[in-house]
């Protein structure tokens, strides 16, 4: 079992938030296109003929591509061992999602769509710097429908400055009224390479409060129970049956390769990535840095992922690749968080608890083992 990450990084517009690695500029994407095209030409052997379960097109803004650079991707892709209906994504903005282009590529092979909303709140999306409304995000989804595509997935930020619970509850509402399979919530955050984070240091914008923070999650969380989703992972929430396979394969240490400026492949031995410009990637894909993988790495590497998600972390799993001193240790790092009641353990599992999880980064790290 394996995964497949393409990164699309043409963008009509850049968010405030946002550091990925994208550009506005389109006379770059037919030489970028033809370099990742390449890229999966010549590390097709990455996956060692594993069948690849999941595809993911992700930005950037992948609905900036049309049907034929699609099919051109897709042919690429015809190489590697994709199973029968493999589950394949494609991230898109609402103000992509015209008539016209949704009937474009319902005929390609995307079977899951996962739409950047961020916000059902013009204010905040002008302050995001998002290019289309409350109201075209709706439409977007409703037009997805409509035209046959039924595992849609929604974006969402909370801890915006000046959010407040009235508004946020209102957004979750307007989600929930539309029917969408899975809804990812993610918390505003502040990243040196974003224009916002310029906008923090000269004092013009002020961060959310912790509390706020706090009860902000604690709303999603309820306001998300209330309609069935299950929550599966930290920031993401699904109907039964609807969860993204692809990003559970991150969280469950499944193989993946990586094609594009920036993108990241592993498979258990090392983690690989490419260079973080587009023009360079153009001149050479070939991938910039290897990290080989030893046991310290590989044991952090299973707290991280496991952690993140409603199974968590396995006990029993540890034993076999890691040795009784990493199991021994990592029950003496989360016996204190299990008192507070931020951890629980289930036989040999150890879970986040609804207090957990939004202290989570501190706990998996008191749980990493440094040699």
């Amino acid at each position: 079992m394996a995964s497949i990450y393409l990164h699309i990084p043409f963008c009509k517009k850049r968010c405030i938030y946002c550091d990925f690695v994208s550009s506005t500029h389109d006379e770059m994407k037919r030489p970028y296109l033809e370099t990742l095209c390449r890229e999966l030409e010549t590390r097709r052997d990455y996956l060692q003929n594993k069948t690849v379960e999941t595809v993911y097109f992700g930005g950037g803004t992948p609905s900036q591509l049309n049907v034929e650079e699609f099919e051109k991707i897709f042919h690429a892709l015809s190489a590697f061992a994709l199973r029968p209906a493999p589950e394949i994504t494609m991230e898109a903005n609402p103000d992509d999602l015209t008539a016209t282009y949704v009937d474009s590529i319902r005929h390609l092979p995307f079977n899951r769509v996962s739409v950047g909303v961020q916000s059902f709140d013009d204010k905040e999306l002008k302050f995001l710097h998002r290019r289309h409304t409350a109201e075209t995000a709706a439409k977007a989804v409703e037009r997805l429908q409509e035209k046959g595509f039924t595992n849609i997935g929604i974006d969402l930020m909370y801890g915006l400055p000046e959010q407040n619970e009235i508004g946020w509850r209102d957004t979750l509402r307007k989600a929930k009224s539309l029917s969408v399979r899975h809804i990812s919530a993610y918390h505003l955050t502040y990243e040196e390479n974003a224009p916002l984070y310029a906008l923090l240091q000269h004092g013009q914008v002020r961060p959310a409060e912790e509390e706020t923070s706090v009860r902000l999650f604690e709303i999603l969380t309820e306001e998300m129970a209330d309609a069935g989703f299950e929550h599966y992972e930290i920031s993401n929430f699904a109907l039964p049956g609807y969860r993204s396979k692809h990003n559970t394969s991150y969280w469950n240490g499944t193989h993946y390769l990586g094609v594009g400026a920036a993108a990241h492949s592993y498979n258990g031995r090392s983690r690989q990535w490419n260079v973080s410009s587009i023009a360079k990637y153009i001149e050479s894909q070939t991938p910039e840095n290897v990290e080989i993988i030893d046991e310290p790495t590989a044991y952090n590497d299973f707290i991280l992922t496991r952690l993140r998600t409603r199974e968590g972390v396995d006990l029993a799993k540890p034993t076999v690749p890691f040795g009784k001193e990493k199991t021994d240790y990592c029950l003496r790092q989360a016996q204190k968080y299990i008192e507070n009641q931020c951890l629980e353990r289930d036989g040999m599992r150890l879970r986040l608890t609804r207090k957990g999880i939004f202290v989570s980064d501190g706990i998996i790290r008191d749980l990493f083992f440094s040699a």
